[in-house]
């Protein structure tokens, strides 16, 4: 019973990791690792990304509420959490009123200017969006070959175990091959969440960035008109 008990702690999950070897016990180590910084970025994506949408559908509101674009500008100027579309409105208004007080200037150098300080904008929400995303891209490929190495260590070491004993049996190779199984099974852990996040959130992140440039776009549109407009009278 003695010897029945201690192969049995030996084959549990925390037997197998304490008794596993070095090598094996810093695959699953930084398996853990970077299983844990995963989830860590999967939440503050989620939260990034949902904030970011909400932000967005409530720009939208009060863009096309008829506010004047002046005074929008300055409400927002005074929001110190401006994001997404603020950013990229934000941005554009300051750069056609800085060009627009310059006193005549082409119309078509003036909508450059916005339409360049939009892009700028652009790409800083587009940083901002995918943001720790190339590490769960990393995790998600990584891991899986992270923890074959594991696997295919472990699984010497149980061939090594063999070459030391006269009659080959089961309780000889079975910690060796489970602690392999384990390292395995910790790669999948780590990886399959990291995929199926980067792949919602790169989706979810290229949606927002299509809406960013719409409303640029649109925003370049009207201050097309107005320029022209003003420009007619």
């Amino acid at each position: 019973m003695l010897k029945g008990a201690h192969v049995d702690d030996k084959l549990s999950l925390l037997g197998l990791i304490i008794n596993a070897s070095v090598v094996v016990q810093l695959v699953m180590a930084s398996l853990v690792l970077a299983s844990v910084l995963s989830w860590m970025f999967i939440l503050q994506r989620a939260a990034v990304i949902g904030n970011a949408k909400k932000s967005m559908e409530e720009f939208e509101d009060r863009f096309w509420s008829g506010m004047d674009l002046s005074q929008l500008y300055l409400e927002i100027s005074q929001e110190s959490n401006g994001s997404g579309a603020e950013n990229i409105f934000r941005a554009g208004f300051k750069e056609f009123s800085r060009l627009s007080q310059k006193g005549p200037v082409d119309s078509d150098a003036l909508l450059e200017g916005v339409q360049r300080a939009m892009r700028v904008a652009l790409a800083r929400e587009e940083e901002r969006l995918n943001e720790n995303l190339p590490f769960l891209a990393t995790v998600g490929s990584t891991s899986p070959y992270i923890g074959l190495f594991g696997t295919v260590w472990g699984i010497m070491n149980s061939f090594r175990d063999l070459a030391h004993v006269q009659q080959a049996t089961l309780a000889v190779v079975a910690p060796s091959i489970s602690e392999a199984l384990i390292a395995t099974a910790m790669g999948l852990f780590a990886a399959i969440p990291a995929v199926i996040a980067y792949n919602r959130y790169s989706t979810k992140t290229e949606l927002l960035m299509v809406r960013y440039e719409t409303f640029a776009d649109e925003f370049s549109s009207i201050l097309h008109r107005n320029v022209h407009n003003q420009n007619a009278g």
